[in-house]
């Protein structure tokens, strides 16, 4: 059987409930030179991706109209599945797809997960931010909502949360597995060092579009990004996450005044 139809469980042992095996959920043995082969076809992608994609609102900010913007998702998107053909690799293999909307029972599965997580962070989340808000910036919170507040949520899922977990959990994060061995658990989730690397990917990306001083902290949600990604094998329920993660701040940002309404 090839590796993307042996039947494993979660820690690809082969046991437990049956799943299909993608490219980067185990490590068969790393060849001498692969991690650097992997490191300069992952860096060439990012770079060009994200130059592209600031290429991209650059000539908009020239009076293009807004719907040019839907290239920067579609970079995202078939930047990796067009490297996998010239590779000769199916990309279903690296589990990009994201489950059709009929799908209900994985769409809810991703759900619940991510639902559990909010429900742990959301009180120290809350307070923290606070704290931060009014003990460094002295700003305090009032009743403000944002102006866009119905158009948040399929925004930042569609336009920016799916297509970059596509991009960096989906491709590039388990690209990396392929030369990294998960050797690390967490609550029940397998790991390696390809969660870290990816999520230096993710948040210098950032910069490389627009720079803000503050973007290495997008760092550490890309490490619950990066987890949910290892511990479901696929890019939905990161996604669902990061999706609500942006909202959120949003919507603080907007009641603290940080961000206009």
């Amino acid at each position: 059987m090839t590796p993307a139809q042996s039947p494993v469980d979660a820690e690809g042992n082969g046991a437990g409930s049956l799943v299909a095996v993608g490219l980067g959920d185990r490590t068969e043995g790393v060849p001498p030179g692969a991690r650097k082969r992997v490191f300069v076809e992952l860096t060439l992608l990012w770079l060009a991706t994200l130059l592209g994609i600031r290429g991209v609102l650059a000539v908009q900010a020239m009076g293009l109209p807004d719907w040019t913007l839907a290239l920067v998702p579609f970079l995202f998107i078939y930047a990796p599945v067009g490297l996998c053909r010239l590779r000769g690799v199916d990309s279903y293999a690296y589990r990009l797809a994201i489950p059709d909307f009929s799908d209900r029972a994985a769409w809810v599965s991703a759900a619940k997960l991510v639902g559990s997580m909010i429900v742990l962070m959301l009180i120290p989340w809350l307070i923290g931010y606070h704290y931060y808000q009014t003990l460094i910036f002295h700003k305090h919170p009032a009743l403000r909502l944002p102006h866009d507040a119905w158009l948040l949520v399929p925004y930042h899922l569609f336009f920016v949360a799916l297509p970059e977990e596509f991009f960096y959990r989906g491709y590039m994060q388990t690209r990396l597995n392929e030369v990294f061995q998960r050797r690390f658990l967490l609550f029940g989730a397998p790991f390696g060092w390809s969660l870290p690397i990816a999520c230096l990917y993710f948040a210098f990306g950032h910069s490389l579009v627009q720079f803000q001083w503050w973007h290495f902290a997008i760092f550490f949600p890309g490490l619950a990004f990066g987890w949910l990604r290892e511990r479901t094998g696929g890019p939905l329920a990161g996604a669902l996450f990061h999706a609500w993660c942006n909202v959120s701040v949003i919507f603080l940002d907007t009641a603290y005044g940080v961000r206009p309404m």
